[in-house]
């Protein structure tokens, strides 16, 4: 059977909603926007391929060139990265694959030292999250949500799927499991609750707009391109803001971002937004906490 015949023509998560109908949403101390920032750490397995700069090694096992071109995120990226999200106070929400938290223990010491929230995203980058059966899938979030609590001492409030993947199952599982948002589904600017068998799950908004992976992989642009995408995207939503709240999410991935040639540019966009005042710099936990117990949905 295929996966198409499997799955509904559509779906019951949530209700269509225009954002020019809700009531209007603020954020804590009169913000306009919500900011927060997405550092995706991630672990890639040795034999199989991923994402790529050059593709006529990929089908090569291993694929050397195409591995240590990831493999430099964890070893010199992150730290370029760390350094320019602490000059501007800027606390990360770390998109963390559990293999990651195991082989970087180093990522997560400094992570622990910046006070940054680490937010569940598969055990790898290597393996999405779709065709596995429901006892599979179902094991590999209790291991991710372990592994993570015990590597930083915090359970996971939030999850990002690798490659933003999911079963028809998935959010059900993630429910049960405690998680409390996910940042899969990239169709708002503001969060928005989700229904699920139990509990409760609550959709962040994310981006693949605002995310280096598209900018410099899908869409060939500069550091400087991406710069100016990120002010160009801050400046309408914080005018938008004025009217009722926005969510603003930059995802960066430390094998990309943390290249010198791109990171001079990412410190002077955080530079711009940390300099205007109505602007909320949270983490997804602080978000999703918020509006929680503060929307009128």
């Amino acid at each position: 059977m295929s996966q198409f015949a499997k799955a509904p023509m559509q779906h019951d998560r949530f209700n269509y909603s225009a954002i020019v109908d809700r009531p209007p949403l603020r954020w804590p101390n009169g913000a306009r926007l919500a900011v927060w920032v997405v550092p995706n750490i991630e672990h890639f397995l040795f034999d199989r391929p991923s994402s790529s700069l050059v593709d006529f090694t990929t089908g090569f096992v291993p694929d050397v060139l195409n591995y240590s071109w990831r493999d430099f995120g964890a070893r010199v990226g992150i730290w370029r990265l760390m350094d320019i999200m602490d000059k501007h106070g800027i606390k990360g929400t770390v998109a963390l694959n559990s293999d990651a938290a195991t082989h970087y223990p180093r990522i997560i010491e400094a992570g622990q030292t910046l006070g940054w929230e680490w937010m569940g995203h598969g055990m790898t980058n290597s393996v999405m999250i779709n065709g596995q059966s429901a006892e599979e899938e179902g094991q590999i979030i209790k291991t991710v949500i372990g592994t993570i609590e015990q590597a930083t001492g915090q359970r996971p409030r939030g999850w990002l799927s690798p490659g933003l993947t999911e079963s028809q199952r998935s959010l059900d599982l993630l429910a049960k499991a405690g998680i409390d948002y996910v940042a899969n589904w990239v169709n708002d600017e503001q969060p928005y609750p989700m229904r699920v068998n139990s509990g409760r799950m609550l959709s962040i908004p994310y981006s693949l707009e605002i995310n280096d992976f598209a900018a410099f992989l899908l869409r060939g642009q500069t550091g400087e391109e991406f710069a100016r995408t990120i002010c160009d995207e801050f400046d309408v939503l914080y005018e938008d803001g004025a009217t009722t709240g926005r969510v603003m999410a930059i995802a960066l991935h430390p094998f990309l971002i943390g290249h010198p040639h791109r990171s001079k540019y990412l410190d002077k966009a955080l530079a711009h937004i940390t300099s205007r005042r109505e602007v909320w710099i949270a983490t997804g936990g602080e978000i999703a906490a918020w509006y929680t117990a503060n929307s009128n949905t």
